[in-house]
């Protein structure tokens, strides 16, 4: 431990004494290697020390100093701060906070305990985490399980303000670590699960009061976009999230904010990425569910959405999209381009123009992954996995089915050949399956990848992969010929079936 960080207490209490802005004592409080005083470290979300003192070679020499027990033997998913020769540590449920002496081997200095309803628990996914408390204007800043913000003073861990920001009777919880931007602290919520409409909110630090609210799906005036939000450089549109649900749904939408915020104070921005999309069964909520999976770049003073960038539209495998979006000053073709990084649950590594959404590079960063083969730029839409290029067809998200019967007797054979439809760089990664067998499916919306070619003789059985991204046996898949081609009336609309239930019927 390298003890010149003892004496840091003075510097940090005189920047709070003369009137500093949060942003300037926390920017200057991040670039001293001896000091923790955000979850990330720095507005970048970086998460890296300079230090040292520590190295390869000489950590097999460590050895216990001290050690203290939280009490409490839940999941620990949250760092903790170091301003000055304070340490801040926090637990999971019942989210208590402790401030630390590391002058006196971390003899508590102040300790608080909130007081919440325990019902709160089994709203709560996944487990009972918290991932971190906030610095900023002399105060600690802790967001509760029960979706209450409370601010801490820094020296006496007395209550300052606390606001509600969410009800978990509604399934709104909060798990995530806020972030303070200037004279805000802004902070997410969670329960994507429970079908809440996700937002992020901003406070004022002083008092508590709501400064905006900006919800991850929604009307214009509830997501705050305006006619400058842009993705991949042209306008979304008015009401660019409504279209993409069907009637109601957004009111359920999910995109959870329960991750790790970034912020550029030259370009004035903050990003933060939305989770799944709500409800969980997919064929209930058709369309691309904007703007989950989504992220975004906001003003921090306003909450308007400068530029967002969807990057799994009709998500249904819980990839969530809200991993650390790490900022970084790059080279692009030879000039210097701000930068945002960001490696998402679906496999994809993403970088982007921070300044205007622009996407730079998308590619696999594990090749296992089978749900898209690439991401197309400019357009920043994914392409299917690889099919023969003659059975590539564009595709359209499917409805739920309602067989409509020709009013002219056909004959019942199946045609020789069936085609497959599939996407290719379309926002929709869509396999359509039909059959006119007449047996009960199980109706899924969308494949995690196409089905194979078939012979579709009678007996003859191939493989396919099904929504759950399971190997299942399947015995027909494709589209059905217009009657014009092959004789057969159509059958509208176009439905897709598991494998599952094909083979069951065969």
């Amino acid at each position: 431990m390298n003890p010149s960080r003892f004496w840091l207490a003075g510097p940090a209490l005189a920047l709070l004494a003369s009137g500093a802005s949060a942003n300037d004592q926390l920017i200057t409080l991040s670039k001293d290697p001896n000091q923790w005083v955000m979850p990330p470290r720095d507005y970048a979300n970086t998460r890296y020390s300079e230090l040292s003192q520590i190295n390869k070679d000489n950590a097999k020499n460590l050895r216990p100093l001290w050690t203290f027990s939280t009490g409490v033997l839940r999941g620990h998913e949250g760092g903790p701060l170091v301003v000055g020769d304070v340490m801040y540590v926090h637990t999971p449920f019942p989210n208590n906070v402790f401030a630390l002496d590391l002058n006196k081997n971390a003899q508590i200095l102040w300790k608080y305990e909130p007081k919440q309803d325990p019902t709160v628990i089994p709203v709560m996914c996944c487990d009972t985490v918290n991932r971190g408390v906030a610095y900023g204007d002399g105060k600690i800043f802790l967001y509760q399980a029960d979706a209450t913000l409370v601010a801490l003073d820094a020296k006496t861990g007395s209550v300052v303000w606390s606001v509600k920001n969410g009800d978990p009777k509604k399934g709104e919880t909060g798990t995530s670590a806020p972030m303070v931007v200037k004279d805000k602290v802004i902070v997410g919520i969670s329960g994507g699960e429970f079908g809440v409409q996700a937002h992020v909110t901003a406070y004022n630090l002083k008092d508590g009061t709501r400064v905006w609210r900006a919800y991850s799906e929604g009307p214009d005036d509830q997501i705050l976009f305006d006619a400058n939000t842009t993705e991949l450089g042209k306008p979304v549109g008015k009401d660019s999230s409504l279209k993409s649900w069907q009637g109601d749904q957004w009111k359920i939408g999910g995109g959870a904010t329960w991750g790790w915020y970034s912020y550029d104070p030259q370009l004035n921005l903050f990003y933060y990425g939305s989770g799944n999309p709500s409800t969980w069964n997919p064929v209930q909520r058709p369309g691309d569910n904007k703007w989950s999976m989504t992220i975004f770049a906001r003003n921090p003073d306003t909450g308007i959405a400068k530029w967002v960038y969807q990057m799994t539209p009709h998500d249904q495998w819980d990839y969530d999209g809200i991993n650390e979006m790490i900022l970084a000053d790059i080279s692009v073709k030879g000039q210097p381009t701000k930068a945002l990084v960001h490696f998402d649950r679906n496999g994809f590594g993403y970088t982007l123009n921070r300044e205007t959404g622009a996407l730079l590079v998308a590619e696999k960063y594990d090749p296992k992954v089978n749900w898209a083969s690439k991401v197309c730029r400019p357009a920043g839409r994914r392409s299917s996995p690889s099919l023969p290029r003659a059975r590539r067809a564009r595709t359209r998200i499917t409805r739920p089915f309602v067989r409509r019967r020709s009013a002219r007797k056909t004959n019942s054979r199946p045609p020789s050949r069936r085609r497959l439809g599939y996407s290719t760089c379309r926002r929709t990664t869509s396999a359509w399956i039909t059959n006119p067998l007449r047996f009960r499916t199980r109706p899924v919306s969308h494949m995690s990848a196409p089905p194979c070619r078939c012979s579709h003789r009678r007996g003859k059985t191939t493989s396919a992969i099904s929504s759950l991204g399971m190997r299942e046996p399947a015995r027909s898949c494709g589209l059905f010929r217009s009657r014009s081609r092959c004789g057969r009336a159509p059958w509208r609309p176009l439905v897709m079936l598991s494998s599952t239930a094909l083979s069951r019927a065969t």
